[in-house]
Protein backbone atom coordinates (compact mmCIF):
# COMPACT_ATOMS: atom_id res chain seq x y z
CA UNK A 1 0.00 0.00 0.00
CA UNK A 2 3.21 2.46 1.24
CA UNK A 3 4.70 1.15 -2.24
CA UNK A 4 1.59 2.42 -4.24
CA UNK A 5 1.01 5.80 -2.33
CA UNK A 6 5.27 6.62 -2.69
CA UNK A 7 4.68 6.12 -6.73
CA UNK A 8 1.46 8.26 -6.90
CA UNK A 9 3.57 10.86 -5.11
CA UNK A 10 6.40 10.70 -7.11
CA UNK A 11 4.01 11.46 -10.06
CA UNK A 12 2.28 14.01 -8.26
CA UNK A 13 5.45 16.07 -7.48
CA UNK A 14 6.96 15.57 -11.03
CA UNK A 15 3.53 17.08 -13.12
CA UNK A 16 4.00 19.82 -10.40
CA UNK A 17 7.76 20.45 -11.35
CA UNK A 18 6.54 20.51 -15.24
CA UNK A 19 3.92 23.05 -14.45
CA UNK A 20 6.18 25.06 -12.03
CA UNK A 21 8.85 25.54 -15.14
CA UNK A 22 5.62 26.37 -17.41
CA UNK A 23 4.47 29.33 -14.55
CA UNK A 24 8.18 30.52 -14.03
CA UNK A 25 8.81 31.04 -17.75
CA UNK A 26 5.67 33.00 -18.03
CA UNK A 27 6.45 35.02 -15.07
CA UNK A 28 9.85 36.18 -16.93
CA UNK A 29 8.17 36.87 -19.96
CA UNK A 30 5.76 39.01 -18.31
CA UNK A 31 8.16 40.83 -16.21
CA UNK A 32 10.54 41.55 -19.92
CA UNK A 33 7.75 43.25 -21.09
CA UNK A 34 6.48 45.11 -18.78
CA UNK A 35 9.27 48.01 -19.22
CA UNK A 36 8.18 48.03 -22.51
CA UNK A 37 4.90 48.64 -21.80
CA UNK A 38 5.51 51.31 -19.11
CA UNK A 39 7.88 53.07 -22.09
CA UNK A 40 4.72 52.89 -24.44
CA UNK A 41 3.06 54.60 -21.84
CA UNK A 42 5.16 57.70 -21.48
CA UNK A 43 6.06 57.82 -24.93
CA UNK A 44 2.42 58.35 -25.61
CA UNK A 45 2.24 60.93 -23.10
CA UNK A 46 3.82 63.82 -25.43
CA UNK A 47 1.14 63.19 -28.03
CA UNK A 48 -1.58 63.50 -25.90
CA UNK A 49 0.11 66.48 -24.46
CA UNK A 50 0.49 68.04 -27.67
CA UNK A 51 -2.84 67.46 -28.83
CA UNK A 52 -4.65 69.15 -26.08
CA UNK A 53 -2.30 71.81 -26.17
CA UNK A 54 -3.67 72.03 -29.79
CA UNK A 55 -7.09 72.26 -28.90
CA UNK A 56 -6.59 74.77 -26.29
CA UNK A 57 -4.68 77.01 -28.67
CA UNK A 58 -7.51 76.70 -31.32
CA UNK A 59 -10.30 77.28 -28.77
CA UNK A 60 -7.98 80.33 -27.43
CA UNK A 61 -8.01 81.89 -30.99
CA UNK A 62 -11.54 82.08 -31.04
CA UNK A 63 -12.64 78.49 -32.83
CA UNK A 64 -15.62 77.65 -31.11
CA UNK A 65 -17.46 74.21 -32.64
CA UNK A 66 -20.81 72.81 -32.43
CA UNK A 67 -19.70 69.35 -33.56
CA UNK A 68 -22.07 66.59 -31.13
CA UNK A 69 -19.00 65.44 -29.54
CA UNK A 70 -19.10 68.61 -27.48
CA UNK A 71 -22.59 68.97 -26.83
CA UNK A 72 -24.49 66.92 -24.02
CA UNK A 73 -27.72 65.34 -24.68
CA UNK A 74 -30.56 66.57 -23.40
CA UNK A 75 -32.05 63.30 -22.55
CA UNK A 76 -29.72 60.00 -22.02
CA UNK A 77 -31.64 57.00 -23.09
CA UNK A 78 -28.82 54.96 -24.01
CA UNK A 79 -25.32 54.40 -22.67
CA UNK A 80 -22.43 52.77 -24.04
CA UNK A 81 -19.19 51.23 -22.28
CA UNK A 82 -15.71 50.50 -23.99
CA UNK A 83 -14.58 47.34 -21.34
CA UNK A 84 -10.88 46.98 -22.17
CA UNK A 85 -9.52 43.44 -20.59
CA UNK A 86 -7.12 40.47 -21.78
CA UNK A 87 -7.38 37.99 -24.42
CA UNK A 88 -5.55 35.54 -22.80
CA UNK A 89 -6.14 34.56 -18.90
CA UNK A 90 -3.50 33.37 -16.13
CA UNK A 91 -3.21 37.14 -14.86
CA UNK A 92 -4.84 36.53 -11.29
CA UNK A 93 -8.21 38.84 -11.05
CA UNK A 94 -7.39 41.46 -13.65
CA UNK A 95 -10.35 40.45 -15.95
CA UNK A 96 -12.49 40.03 -13.15
CA UNK A 97 -12.01 43.47 -12.06
CA UNK A 98 -13.48 45.16 -15.32
CA UNK A 99 -15.93 42.62 -16.31
CA UNK A 100 -16.82 43.47 -12.27
CA UNK A 101 -17.02 47.18 -12.62
CA UNK A 102 -18.91 46.74 -16.40
CA UNK A 103 -21.29 44.52 -15.30
CA UNK A 104 -21.82 47.16 -11.82
CA UNK A 105 -22.20 50.07 -14.36
CA UNK A 106 -25.11 48.06 -16.93
CA UNK A 107 -26.85 47.65 -13.51
CA UNK A 108 -26.70 50.70 -12.46
CA UNK A 109 -28.09 51.70 -15.81
CA UNK A 110 -30.90 49.52 -15.06
CA UNK A 111 -31.87 51.34 -11.94
CA UNK A 112 -32.23 54.18 -13.58
CA UNK A 113 -34.40 53.31 -16.53
CA UNK A 114 -31.75 53.41 -19.52
CA UNK A 115 -30.73 51.24 -22.26
CA UNK A 116 -26.72 50.29 -22.35
CA UNK A 117 -24.82 48.80 -25.28
CA UNK A 118 -21.31 47.35 -24.71
CA UNK A 119 -17.68 47.58 -26.69
CA UNK A 120 -15.35 44.66 -25.11
CA UNK A 121 -12.31 44.84 -26.14
CA UNK A 122 -10.25 41.02 -25.25
CA UNK A 123 -11.68 37.52 -25.62
CA UNK A 124 -11.29 37.31 -22.16
CA UNK A 125 -14.41 40.21 -21.79
CA UNK A 126 -15.78 38.95 -24.49
CA UNK A 127 -16.93 35.85 -23.35
CA UNK A 128 -17.35 36.70 -20.29
CA UNK A 129 -21.01 39.09 -21.41
CA UNK A 130 -21.49 37.17 -24.23
CA UNK A 131 -22.10 33.79 -22.26
CA UNK A 132 -24.26 35.92 -19.97
CA UNK A 133 -26.25 37.68 -22.60
CA UNK A 134 -25.22 41.25 -22.20
CA UNK A 135 -26.16 43.77 -25.26
CA UNK A 136 -22.48 43.84 -26.98
CA UNK A 137 -22.35 46.44 -30.48
CA UNK A 138 -18.91 45.65 -31.21
CA UNK A 139 -16.03 43.56 -29.67
CA UNK A 140 -12.96 43.77 -30.54
CA UNK A 141 -10.00 41.14 -29.61
CA UNK A 142 -5.82 39.88 -30.69
CA UNK A 143 -3.93 43.16 -29.42
CA UNK A 144 -4.69 43.42 -25.72
CA UNK A 145 -1.03 43.02 -24.73
CA UNK A 146 0.24 45.37 -27.87
CA UNK A 147 -2.31 47.42 -29.19
CA UNK A 148 -1.24 50.07 -31.58
CA UNK A 149 -3.13 53.15 -32.57
CA UNK A 150 -4.87 51.82 -35.26
CA UNK A 151 -6.81 49.33 -32.82
CA UNK A 152 -7.54 53.12 -30.28
CA UNK A 153 -8.76 54.54 -33.80
CA UNK A 154 -11.21 51.52 -34.64
CA UNK A 155 -12.51 51.55 -31.50
CA UNK A 156 -12.72 55.35 -31.24
CA UNK A 157 -14.59 55.50 -35.04
CA UNK A 158 -16.76 52.78 -33.77
CA UNK A 159 -18.05 54.10 -30.51
CA UNK A 160 -17.90 57.86 -32.15
CA UNK A 161 -19.99 56.56 -35.00
CA UNK A 162 -22.80 55.03 -32.98
CA UNK A 163 -22.85 58.41 -31.05
CA UNK A 164 -23.33 60.66 -33.95
CA UNK A 165 -25.91 58.25 -35.40
CA UNK A 166 -28.07 58.58 -32.59
CA UNK A 167 -27.71 54.87 -31.39
CA UNK A 168 -26.50 56.18 -27.47
CA UNK A 169 -26.13 59.37 -26.13
CA UNK A 170 -23.08 58.81 -24.01
CA UNK A 171 -19.98 56.68 -23.98
CA UNK A 172 -17.81 56.04 -20.69
CA UNK A 173 -14.55 53.66 -21.26
CA UNK A 174 -13.40 50.98 -18.36
CA UNK A 175 -10.02 50.00 -17.84
CA UNK A 176 -7.04 49.19 -15.40
CA UNK A 177 -5.01 52.16 -14.64
CA UNK A 178 -1.20 51.46 -14.81
CA UNK A 179 -0.08 53.18 -11.36
CA UNK A 180 3.06 51.37 -11.18
CA UNK A 181 4.21 47.34 -11.26
CA UNK A 182 2.80 46.47 -8.12
CA UNK A 183 -0.02 48.97 -7.81
CA UNK A 184 -3.30 49.30 -10.77
CA UNK A 185 -6.75 50.30 -10.38
CA UNK A 186 -9.67 50.05 -12.66
CA UNK A 187 -11.20 53.41 -13.69
CA UNK A 188 -14.65 54.43 -15.00
CA UNK A 189 -14.01 57.49 -17.39
CA UNK A 190 -16.16 59.79 -19.78
CA UNK A 191 -15.19 59.80 -23.49
CA UNK A 192 -18.44 61.27 -24.93
CA UNK A 193 -19.50 64.24 -25.00
CA UNK A 194 -16.58 65.43 -24.59
CA UNK A 195 -15.66 67.50 -21.97
CA UNK A 196 -15.66 71.54 -22.68
CA UNK A 197 -13.04 72.59 -20.72
CA UNK A 198 -10.60 70.52 -22.42
CA UNK A 199 -10.50 74.47 -24.26
CA UNK A 200 -9.64 76.06 -21.08
CA UNK A 201 -6.88 73.27 -19.85
CA UNK A 202 -9.07 71.22 -18.13
CA UNK A 203 -7.05 68.19 -19.00
CA UNK A 204 -4.07 69.56 -19.58
CA UNK A 205 -1.15 70.68 -17.09
CA UNK A 206 -1.63 74.54 -15.82
CA UNK A 207 0.30 76.54 -17.31
CA UNK A 208 3.51 78.76 -15.69
CA UNK A 209 2.96 82.33 -15.75
CA UNK A 210 5.94 84.13 -16.96
CA UNK A 211 5.40 88.25 -17.72
CA UNK A 212 8.91 88.08 -19.05
CA UNK A 213 7.00 86.19 -22.05
CA UNK A 214 5.44 87.25 -24.59
CA UNK A 215 2.45 85.74 -25.75
CA UNK A 216 2.53 83.50 -29.18
CA UNK A 217 0.65 84.55 -31.98
CA UNK A 218 -0.89 82.07 -34.26
CA UNK A 219 -2.21 81.91 -38.29
CA UNK A 220 -4.76 79.32 -38.46
CA UNK A 221 -5.61 78.02 -41.87
CA UNK A 222 -8.24 76.80 -42.78
CA UNK A 223 -10.22 78.52 -39.53
CA UNK A 224 -9.78 77.62 -35.98
CA UNK A 225 -13.52 76.12 -35.78
CA UNK A 226 -12.72 74.07 -38.99
CA UNK A 227 -9.91 72.88 -37.14
CA UNK A 228 -11.05 72.17 -33.89
CA UNK A 229 -13.92 69.92 -35.70
CA UNK A 230 -10.89 68.09 -37.28
CA UNK A 231 -8.98 67.61 -33.70
CA UNK A 232 -11.68 66.82 -31.45
CA UNK A 233 -12.07 62.92 -33.30
CA UNK A 234 -8.32 62.61 -33.04
CA UNK A 235 -8.40 63.42 -29.19
CA UNK A 236 -11.14 60.81 -28.30
CA UNK A 237 -8.53 58.20 -30.55
CA UNK A 238 -5.80 59.39 -28.13
CA UNK A 239 -7.51 58.93 -24.77
CA UNK A 240 -8.59 55.55 -26.07
CA UNK A 241 -5.01 55.01 -27.19
CA UNK A 242 -3.81 56.01 -23.45
CA UNK A 243 -6.28 53.55 -22.12
CA UNK A 244 -5.61 50.88 -24.03
CA UNK A 245 -1.85 51.26 -23.30
CA UNK A 246 -2.33 51.57 -19.55
CA UNK A 247 -4.39 48.48 -19.55
CA UNK A 248 -1.54 46.44 -21.59
CA UNK A 249 0.74 47.12 -19.33
CA UNK A 250 -1.57 46.25 -15.89
CA UNK A 251 -2.09 43.27 -17.70
CA UNK A 252 1.38 42.04 -17.83
CA UNK A 253 1.91 43.07 -13.79
CA UNK A 254 -0.83 41.56 -12.93
CA UNK A 255 0.19 38.38 -14.74
CA UNK A 256 3.70 38.39 -13.70
CA UNK A 257 2.56 38.46 -9.94
CA UNK A 258 -0.22 35.67 -10.72
CA UNK A 259 2.61 33.21 -12.02
CA UNK A 260 5.30 34.53 -9.22
CA UNK A 261 2.58 33.42 -7.07
CA UNK A 262 1.50 30.07 -8.75
CA UNK A 263 5.34 29.35 -9.04
CA UNK A 264 5.99 29.92 -5.07
CA UNK A 265 2.95 27.73 -4.13
CA UNK A 266 4.27 24.70 -6.67
CA UNK A 267 7.91 25.21 -4.72
CA UNK A 268 5.85 25.05 -1.65
CA UNK A 269 4.04 22.28 -2.74
CA UNK A 270 6.45 20.04 -3.95
CA UNK A 271 8.34 20.77 -0.47
CA UNK A 272 4.73 19.01 1.00
CA UNK A 273 4.73 16.15 -0.76
CA UNK A 274 8.43 15.34 -0.67
CA UNK A 275 7.83 14.78 3.30
CA UNK A 276 5.50 12.74 2.69
CA UNK A 277 6.84 10.65 0.50
CA UNK A 278 9.67 10.59 2.77
CA UNK A 279 7.37 9.66 5.69
CA UNK A 280 6.02 7.26 3.86
CA UNK A 281 9.19 5.69 2.95
CA UNK A 282 10.54 5.34 6.39
CA UNK A 283 7.40 3.67 7.53
CA UNK A 284 7.64 1.31 4.62
CA UNK A 285 11.28 0.47 5.77
CA UNK A 286 10.41 0.21 9.38
CA UNK A 287 7.81 -2.30 8.54
CA UNK A 288 10.02 -4.32 6.34
CA UNK A 289 12.62 -4.57 9.13
CA UNK A 290 9.57 -5.46 11.95
CA UNK A 291 8.80 -8.13 9.02
CA UNK A 292 12.35 -9.51 8.77
CA UNK A 293 13.18 -9.52 12.68
CA UNK A 294 9.99 -11.85 13.38
CA UNK A 295 10.36 -14.22 10.66
CA UNK A 296 13.91 -14.81 12.11
CA UNK A 297 12.59 -15.25 14.93
CA UNK A 298 9.92 -17.58 13.92
CA UNK A 299 12.69 -19.40 12.16
CA UNK A 300 14.55 -20.07 15.64
CA UNK A 301 11.72 -21.51 17.00
CA UNK A 302 11.64 -18.88 19.87
CA UNK A 303 9.76 -16.01 20.71
CA UNK A 304 10.35 -12.31 22.24
CA UNK A 305 8.08 -9.66 23.78
CA UNK A 306 7.69 -6.49 21.28
CA UNK A 307 10.46 -4.47 22.50
CA UNK A 308 13.21 -7.23 22.53
CA UNK A 309 12.64 -7.45 18.74
CA UNK A 310 12.33 -3.29 18.48
CA UNK A 311 16.10 -3.51 20.23
CA UNK A 312 17.22 -6.64 17.66
CA UNK A 313 16.01 -4.91 15.20
CA UNK A 314 17.96 -1.69 16.33
CA UNK A 315 21.34 -3.09 16.91
CA UNK A 316 21.08 -4.66 12.94
CA UNK A 317 20.14 -1.42 11.53
CA UNK A 318 21.26 1.03 13.72
CA UNK A 319 18.37 4.22 13.64
CA UNK A 320 15.59 2.90 10.82
CA UNK A 321 13.43 2.02 13.57
CA UNK A 322 11.97 5.46 15.00
CA UNK A 323 8.85 5.45 13.42
CA UNK A 324 7.76 8.57 14.74
CA UNK A 325 10.31 9.43 11.99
Amino acid sequence: MAGGQERILKRRIKSINSTKKITRAMELIAASRIKKAEERVRAATPYANALTEAVKDVVAAGGASDSPLLQSREQIKCVAYIVCGADRGLCGGYNYGVTRSGEGEVKAEDERGREYTLFTVGKKVEGYFRYRDYKIAESFVGFSERPTYADAANIAKEATKAYLDGEIDEVHIIYTRYISSGSQEVVVRPLLPLDKEIGQGGDAKPEVKDDSKVPSSYTFEPDPSTLLDSLLPLYVEARVYAALLNASASELAARQRAMKSATDNAEELIINLGRIASRLRQDAITTEIMEVVGGAEALRGGHKPGAEMMLIAEEAWPGKTDISQ
